[in-house]
C-alpha cells in the first residue's frame, strides 16, 4: 500500500522514518500493556459464561481464537444461554453486527500500518477496539504501529489465557466484575481519549458520541450504541472536514498525555 507512508520497508511504512528514542518505545509498550492486562484478564469471565452456556471447553477457546472480539463473543454466548441451540441463528446474527464496527476501523488501520501479505491478515485479525485506540493515540505513525501491534498481541495472548483459565475452573475466581476490571478497560480508554480532547470541534464530538450511546444503551443490543456513536462521529466529521486537531506536543517538546497509564 503506497498510502501508509513517504518511504516503505517491505510494507509497513517504516522505510526512512526515524526510530523511536528508547523512553518513548518503552512508554508505548506500557500502554499496550496496560490496556491489554485490563482487557485480556476479563476472557475469564467470559470463559466461565462459555462453559455455563453449553459450550465445552474448546469450543469456548476455538471462540477467542478465531472470533477473538469480546463483544460478539459475549452477545453469542448470552443468547444461546438463553435460548439454547434454538437461538443460534439469532446468536450468529447478533455476534456478527456488534463485529462490523471491527471493519470500520480496518479502515483506518489499514492506512496506518501500510501492512501486506500475511502481516495484513494477521493485522486484520488483531484489528480490536484496544489495538486501535492504542494505535490512533500515538502522534508518530512508528509509535502508532508498535502500539497497534503490541496491544493486539496483548489481548490475543491474555484474553486466550484467561479463556481457557475461565472455562477450565468456572466462577472458582469470582465475577471479573467484582474486581472492578471491565471498569480498568474503560478507565483506560478514558485515558487514552482525553489528550485528544484539545479543539472545540473534538470535545463537541466526543460529548456527542458519549450522549448518543448513553440515550440508546437502555433501547437496543449490546454493543450497537457503540456503533451509533461511532455514526454520530463521522457524521460530525463529514460536516467539518477540513478541521483537524492541533499537536499532541506541549511547548516543551514533550506529549502531553502521552503516557495515561501508571
Amino acid at each position: 500500500m503506497t498510502e501508509a507512508g513517504p518511504a516503505q520497508n517491505g510494507g509497513t511504512g517504516e522505510g526512512q522514518e526515524s526510530p523511536l528514542p528508547s523512553v518513548r518505545r518503552r512508554e508505548v509498550i506500557r500502554q499496550a500493556w496496560s490496556v491489554g492486562g485490563a482487557t485480556g484478564t476479563y476472557g475469564v469471565s467470559f470463559g466461565a459464561l462459555a462453559v455455563a452456556a453449553g459450550l465445552d471447553v474448546w469450543q469456548a477457546q476455538a471462540l477467542s481464537f478465531v472470533m477473538f472480539t469480546g463483544a460478539s463473543q459475549f452477545a453469542l454466548v448470552g443468547i444461546l444461554a438463553a435460548g439454547g441451540l434454538a437461538a443460534a441463528p439469532a446468536a450468529v446474527a447478533t455476534a456478527s453486527m456488534l463485529g462490523v464496527r471491527n471493519g470500520l476501523y480496518g479502515l483506518q488501520t489499514s492506512l496506518m500500518l501500510g501492512a501486506t501479505g500475511l502481516r495484513r491478515l494477521a493485522a486484520a485479525h488483531l484489528t480490536i477496539d484496544e489495538s486501535t485506540a492504542v494505535g490512533i493515540a500515538q502522534p508518530e505513525p512508528p509509535a502508532q504501529r508498535l502500539g497497534f501491534w503490541q496491544t493486539g498481541i496483548a489481548v490475543f495472548v491474555l484474553w486466550n489465557a484467561s479463556t481457557l483459565l475461565g472455562s477450565l475452573l468456572g466462577n472458582a475466581f469470582g465475577d471479573p466484575r467484582q474486581l472492578g476490571l471491565d471498569a480498568a478497560a474503560a478507565g483506560a480508554f478514558v485515558a487514552l481519549l482525553w489528550p485528544r480532547l484539545r479543539s472545540r470541534d473534538a470535545t463537541a464530538t466526543a460529548v456527542l458520541a458519549a450522549f448518543v450511546a448513553l440515550v440508546s444503551a437502555p433501547l437496543v443490543p449490546a454493543g450497537i450504541p457503540v456503533l451509533l456513536a461511532a455514526v454520530a462521529a463521522v457524521v460530525v466529521g463529514l460536516r467539518h472536514p477540513g478541521r483537524h486537531e492541533g499537536p499532541l506536543e506541549g511547548g516543551d517538546g514533550i506529549l502531553t498525555g502521552s503516557d495515561p497509564t501508571p
